[in-house]
């Protein structure tokens, strides 16, 4: 996977300079009457129909781009001296809340994150002012910006929901590819339940893939469905050449909407931790083990001194050979979680994810023949994955 922000060799391809007073070049007279004006977006295509021209008209006002000096010395941007990227992000609220990438405004691995030093935000009418992080959250790859309201036009864009998002769904992606801002691209829902890597090395559940173009640059923008609502924050690309190929990743709108109001409400976003390693059961495996449920979490391995050590869940001691890889066998499966199902490859980690540390859970788990429920108190997820295997809760 390819993260999306741009290094910029200039602020922006054919854009104005910072000035050397650290405030945007493009920034009003201060003599005109400082109110801020909020436009409100009803729901588009209410018909059913798409129609990217009117979808552009009305929301990409509130689509931005953001120029981010981030300190050198690795990470995404690199190199030891400060650089510039540039990506893209769009207005949450009408108090000046702005969402993004993490990776955009961010450099270096957590927990030692470094946030950018000086960030601007250019609005599609010229306008570019100063911003600050108010929170990265580094394990959704989201961050909020904030900016002074005062004197700009802003038109905050609305969350849909992860439910309503089908594959086959018209989608339009929005940002600044390349540096070219207020782009439009189209395409489809391509697939759900994706996994991508976070910047800690978990995983990011129910994403999104997509072939609307994403290029570097994109990083940030959101993906918009029919009604104008936004789907997901573009934010990675599958590609050999480095340029979109059709696969594209939005981080989904649920996950956004936790993390945006968690880094308003207190500048960062906490995630349960379990602790295991697991592996997706399906009916030929759960025949091949002699067990009789064929969906659900194997236990692969239980991290010492995690919440499910504590908890008593037991991994398999011994290893067979399957369809060519080696399975464990004998360890416990996780059938449940709270009463949610586990069907899919990754449920377990996207619903691990949905908690928070201190949250005390109810496991339904089959051990040999035997259903029994465990319960487990969440610990806060480390910064890192211990060691990656195969699959982690967390995610």
């Amino acid at each position: 996977m390819r993260l999306l922000a741009v290094l910029l060799a200039a602020l922006v391809a054919g854009g104005c300079s910072l000035g050397d007073d650290g405030e945007g070049g493009n920034e009003k007279s201060s003599d005109k009457v400082e109110t801020t004006r909020v436009q409100v977006v009803e729901d588009l295509g209410e018909d059913g129909g798409f129609d990217p021209q009117k979808l552009y008209e009305q929301l990409s006002p509130g689509v931005v781009t953001i120029i981010a000096r981030v300190p050198g010395g690795g990470g995404l941007l690199g190199g030891d001296r400060e650089q510039s990227g540039q990506g893209s992000g769009f207005v949450v609220d009408g108090k000046g809340h702005i969402a993004t990438n993490a990776h955009v405004v961010t450099a270096g691995e957590p927990p030692k994150l470094r946030e950018a030093k000086e960030i601007y935000v250019r609005f599609g009418d010229g306008n570019q002012v100063a911003a600050k992080v108010v929170g990265a959250d580094p394990n959704a790859d989201v961050a909020v910006l904030k900016i002074d309201p005062k004197g700009l036009d802003l038109t905050p864009l609305r969350f849909g929901a992860n439910k309503d998002v089908k594959v086959g769904e018209p989608v339009a992606a929005l940002g600044s590819p390349f540096g070219e801002a207020q782009s439009l691209s189209v395409g489809v829902v391509s697939a759900l339940d994706r996994d991508i890597e976070s910047l800690t090395l978990f995983s990011i559940g129910d994403a999104i893939q997509t072939d609307a173009a994403i290029n570097p640059g994109n990083s940030g923008g959101p993906l918009l469905d029919p009604r104008g609502r936004v789907i997901g924050i573009n934010a990675q690309i599958k590609s050999q050449s480095g340029g979109g190929e059709g696969v594209g990743f939005a981080i989904p709108v649920d996950t956004v909407k936790r993390s945006v109001d968690e880094l308003r409400e207190k500048g960062e976003v906490e995630y349960g931790y379990l602790g295991v390693t697991s592996q997706a059961m399906y009916p030929q495996l759960a025949e091949r083990l002699g067990l009789s449920q064929d969906e659900g979490a194997l236990v692969v391995e239980v991290e010492n001194g995690s919440p499910a050590d504590d908890a008593g869940l037991e991994a398999g001691d011994e290893k067979i050979e399957f369809q060519g890889a080696p399975v464990s066998k004998g360890g416990d499966v996780i059938i449940s979680v709270e009463g949610e199902k586990i069907e899919g490859a990754s449920d377990l980690t996207d619903l691990i994810a949905k908690k928070s540390p201190g949250d005390e859970i109810e496991l339904e788990v089959l051990r040999g023949g035997d259903r029994r429920d465990v319960q487990v108190e969440l610990k806060p997820r480390p910064d890192r994955p211990p060691e990656r295997r195969e699959r982690r809760d967390g995610p």
